[in-house]
């Protein structure tokens, strides 16, 4: 029997109703803990995907916790929050929001938490989109070759380890050697248009005063800061890289040239190992799990140089070595995946050399792309007389060196005062790219360089 023209739009209708109803999420299905150990929940009874947020039940009012991996029908869950008050048993209820991070120009000049809230006390942040933690990577060889040097505004580093757009350093030392105070002294210095800072980790004093007495008023008109201290959960200091990382990757987007500030990526590591080992990940390299030498280069590479009609991101990365030691793990791994490193000396800070630059043990990979064949040679002639004298030091030291045994020798003591003047500059300077190339020449004119030629 035909079908009636009455009863087709009837039909239609009722089709269009249920795709409407299949469509329509439906609602979670709410599970129980089982187990909690340390930072670690264990849920049964709901679903939910690896990166998503679940609602905890407890005495004082639900808790928010991210799923970081399950085992069967089991899944792990760590709190982003204090997790007081959990009660045996607890409802556990997949949420369907994804947490993003407000984005736009009214970020600059604020500071905020790892899930993008501000902390600072200004109100809440002007912003017309809200971006979630997914991101499209970039094609390596649609990338820009980093070819242009990047003014920091430090002397020693534009003139002798010069940073190119677009690179990725490492920033080496320990504990209390000026690490802080050079990030501020590059913030305060820096040609790129906008700074992304991120301190993972620390403690909350050095927050404040980074923000207030090192990073300062100027510095701070440009810059956005994401803070999640040491007190924070081991989740929410892994974000808090990862939002700084992000705020980077849309300003680049909008075609400006970022620098990028991370202190530190070794706290990052740390907090990542946290989160494995609390899921039973088994350690590999000194108690790091391998999931940590995954997620360090998958960071790191999300700096550089964008495509046509992007800008660039120019990183730093804070790397914390134990007792001065070069050679620990994520040291050693950072080192393989950055395009070169700077060590600060303990040796120098305690002279009262600062910044506290180990020119020696210090390396720009990018150096010969972005200066010119002057500059190069003339940053190794003073790199060169540098090496000498500190190779030799000792037998100068107690006199058992002879005037004119070695011509080279002789010049590197001459003109280790010249150097060692260079090198220094106060905390509040700022000494432009250029200024730096002429006190360069000068120098390197002293040691016999002249027009690039002995």
């Amino acid at each position: 029997m035909a079908m009636t023209k009455t009863a087709k739009p009837a039909l239609k209708t009722r089709l269009q109703a249920y795709q409407k109803r299949i469509q329509t999420p439906r609602p979670a299905v709410s599970g129980y803990l089982t187990r909690v150990v340390g930072l670690t929940f264990e849920a049964v009874g709901c679903r939910a995907p690896i990166g998503s947020l679940c609602a905890v039940e407890a005495a004082n009012g639900d808790i928010t916790a991210e799923v970081v991996g399950f085992s069967g029908e089991v899944i792990y869950l760590m709190p982003t929050e204090d997790a007081h008050g959990v009660l045996p048993g607890a409802r556990v209820l997949p949420l369907q929001q994804e947490h993003g991070i407000p984005m736009g120009m009214g970020l600059l000049g604020r500071v905020i938490d790892a899930n993008g809230k501000p902390l600072d006390g200004k109100g809440a942040i002007k912003s017309g989109e809200r971006v979630t933690a997914q991101r499209q990577m970039i094609n390596p060889l649609a990338r820009r070759p980093v070819n242009r040097p990047l003014d920091v505004g430090v002397k020693s580093i534009n003139a002798l380890l010069t940073v190119g757009q677009g690179q990725r350093m490492g920033l080496f030392a320990g504990s209390g050697v000026g690490k802080s105070v050079l990030l501020g002294m590059m913030t305060r210095g820096t040609t790129a248009d906008v700074i992304v800072v991120g301190l993972i980790g620390e403690r909350g004093r050095e927050v404040k005063e980074f923000i207030e007495d090192i990073l300062g008023e100027e510095g701070r008109e440009r810059s956005v800061v994401v803070a999640a201290p040491a007190d924070q959960s081991p989740l929410i200091r892994l974000r808090g890289c990862e939002a700084a990382a992000q705020i980077a990757e849309y300003f680049r987007d909008q075609g400006l040239n970022v620098l990028l500030l991370m202190d530190s990526l070794t706290r990052y590591a740390m907090a990542q190992r946290e989160i494995a080992l609390a899921i039973g990940e088994p350690p590999a390299t000194k108690g790091y799990p391998p999931s940590v030498f995954a997620k360090l280069p998958a960071l790191v590479e999300r700096a550089g140089n964008g495509g046509e009609g992007q800008g660039s991101i120019t990183a730093f990365y804070t790397v914390l070595t134990e007792g001065d030691d070069l050679q620990d793990p994520i040291a050693d791994a950072s080192r393989a995946i950055l395009d070169g490193h700077i060590v600060l000396s303990r040796e120098l800070a305690e002279s009262g050399h600062y910044p506290a630059v180990d020119i020696e043990a210090s390396i720009s990979r990018v150096m010969p792309q972005v200066v010119s064949p002057e500059h190069m040679q003339q940053a190794m002639k003073v790199r060169q007389l540098f090496s000498t004298y500190q190779r030799n030091r000792d037998l100068i030291s107690i006199g058992a060196y002879s005037k004119g045994s070695d011509q080279r020798i002789d010049q590197a003591i001459s003109m280790r005062p010249i150097i060692e003047n260079f090198v220094q500059q106060g905390m509040t300077d700022v000494i432009p790219y250029d200024e730096c190339l002429q006190q360069l020449q000068q120098v390197a004119t002293r040691a016999g360089i002249n027009n690039g030629g002995r």
